[in-house]
C-alpha cells in the first residue's frame, strides 16, 4: 500500500478510505497486504483528481463509476455500429 500511495501522491489513509468505502477491493498478499492492479491505480488517481476539486469522496467515486459505465457503453455502441455499417456495406 506504501508504494502505491507513493506513486498516487495520496497517504495510505486515503486508500484505505477507499477500501473501507468499497470503492476499490485491492487482493490481499498470504501477509494481509493490500495489492492493487494498474486499473484500481487509475481509478485512485481520477477520484483523488475529482476529490481535489472539490467533491465528496463517494460523489468522486460515484463519477468514475459513472465514466467507466459511459466509456463501456460507448465501446459497445461503436462495435455495434461497425456491425451494421459491414451488413449494410454493398460491397
Amino acid at each position: 500500500m506504501g508504494r502505491a500511495a507513493e506513486i498516487l501522491g495520496v497517504t495510505p489513509a486515503f486508500l484505505r478510505g477507499l477500501d473501507a468505502a468499497e470503492s476499490l477491493t485491492p487482493q490481499r498478499s498470504p501477509g494481509g497486504h493490500r495489492r492493487y492492479s494498474r486499473y484500481q491505480l487509475r481509478i485512485a488517481a481520477r477520484v483523488r483528481e475529482l476529490a481535489d476539486a472539490g467533491n465528496a469522496l463517494d460523489a468522486a467515486c460515484r463519477i468514475v463509476i459513472l465514466e467507466d459505465q459511459l466509456a463501456e457503453a460507448q465501446r459497445v455502441n461503436t462495435e455495434l455500429q461497425q456491425t451494421l455499417d459491414q451488413r449494410n456495406d454493398p460491397a
